[in-house]
């Protein structure tokens, strides 16, 4: 196409995950990842440190990979401490650790039932 130019590819900048209890989830993500916190009244919440901005939104819905939602993936030198540090705040493991190219992951609930994966280059 003559005079067609292609936009630039941008990087993700901000991310909405679904929760059914807001304080629940903050407290899990601020313990296994250290993340922060802004409230915006009782339905929204904003989230920093963690590689990419987003918002926690209330919703009886969760993300999860069989009802076709995009799979979040952390990464980790070394997944059983996280595992542990995972339940120990109230997750639940979806997937035990299992082999696949380039690594080994495990898959886990969240407190409002979303699912996230953590990754690492360990066999």
């Amino acid at each position: 196409m003559a005079g067609h130019t292609m936009a630039q590819a941008q990087p993700i900048s901000y991310l909405e995950l679904p929760v059914r209890d807001m304080a629940a989830s903050q407290d899990f993500f601020r313990q296994i990842f250290n993340w922060e916190f802004i409230d915006y009244g009782p339905d929204y919440a904003s989230f920093t440190n963690a590689g990419v901005a987003g918002g926690f939104y209330r919703s009886e819905l969760s993300a999860r990979t069989e009802q076709g939602s995009a799979l979040v993936v952390f990464y980790s030198a070394d997944l059983e401490p996280l595992m542990q540090q995972v339940v120990a705040a109230g997750g639940t493991i979806a997937k035990a650790p299992f082999d696949f190219p380039g690594g080994r992951r495990f898959h886990f609930f969240d407190p409002s039932g979303n699912e996230f994966a953590v990754w690492s280059e360990q066999s």
